[in-house]
């Protein structure tokens, strides 16, 4: 059995498809409420903050797949997802499950220089402390030999269907939709950006090799990594027509997040938006040399087809 702990984002279904693709049909699925993608899926509603109704989620299960999403809430983060890791953490103990974990970058610092595997924990606000602390809490368990874990850290979002990240939001959703996209800070630095179902392929596959275990791993982007204006004007390519964008500076966010909580909440993320945002992933390139990554050209001419 292999079990998908918030099964429903966007993360959760395209890791179910590739795990019904390549590797199992025996899949339960996890989250508040549960659907099915497959037939043969089995559905399991649970809270995860709750440490029974998670027991009752793992048990049974070789491996865990955790992908749980919160909406951009600090107090919530801070509510939930500490209580989520530890319940998860003690059910995968007590039944000897593996866990995968799908983590994000909210931890590392807002640097040009590339992030590894390695790069210090060095969070800017309230959620990237939260993503520390939950990181760190699997990593102590982990080395203390309680459970056989692995990390799958992801970039930003892009993708097709329910993806939700500021670029979506600004960029390609507004492009869709015949609007004027909106850039974050800056459209000259280069940015790092994973495409959904590139995420949920390499988290199977990664999960389904046993010596991967043990260890944190970047997950695969194209590493051409273009700049907002190199987005926009292969989305222009795509669309034929001239698409002009506005790029918001911090202070417009400053300002707007007086108003707005959305705008209130991404602003510890927008030092990364100022200068290059590099993801190295060559550990895994190197591990999974034939795995196909997808290009920025053809993700975007599918968000926008």
């Amino acid at each position: 059995m292999h079990t998908v702990l918030g099964a429903n984002g966007p993360i959760g279904e395209e890791l179910t498809r590739e795990l019904y693709r390549s590797f199992t049909h025996d899949i339960r699925l996890v989250s508040r409420n549960p659907k099915k993608i497959h037939d043969t899926d089995q559905l399991a509603k649970a809270d995860l903050t709750d440490p029974e109704a998670t027991n009752r989620a793992v048990k049974g299960s070789e491996i865990a797949y955790l992908t749980v999403g919160l909406p951009m809430d600090s107090h919530l983060w801070e509510q939930q997802f500490p209580a989520m890791m530890r319940n998860v953490i003690d059910a995968c103990a007590e039944y000897g499950t593996k866990l995968v974990f799908f983590d994000n970058t909210y931890m590392y610092p807002g640097m040009t220089t590339p992030q590894t595997e390695s790069t210090r924990f060095e969070p800017n606000g309230r959620k990237g402390r939260v993503r520390a602390q939950i990181a760190t809490m699997l990593l102590r368990a982990m080395d203390a030999g309680t459970i056989n874990a692995l990390i799958c850290r992801a970039p930003e979002f892009y993708g097709p269907g329910k993806t939700k990240s500021l670029t979506n939001s600004f960029v390609f959703d507004r492009i869709k939709a015949d609007k004027r996209p909106l850039v974050p800070v800056s459209a000259k630095t280069a940015r790092s950006l994973i495409w959904t179902p590139d995420a949920g392929r390499a988290m199977a596959l990664i999960g389904n090799t046993p010596d991967a275990y043990g260890q944190t791993w970047h997950l695969p982007v194209d590493p051409h990594r273009p700049t907002y204006a190199e987005m926009i004007e292969t989305a222009a390519q795509i669309t034929g027509r001239r698409i002009r964008y506005t790029v918001l500076p911090l202070a417009a966010f400053r300002i707007g997040g007086r108003f707005i909580g959305q705008l209130k909440e991404v602003q510890e993320l927008l030092p990364r938006y100022r200068g290059d945002n590099i993801f190295d992933t060559s550990k895994f390139t190197a591990r999974f040399p034939d795995f196909t990554v997808t290009s920025y050209r053809k993700g975007i001419t599918e968000i926008l087809g």
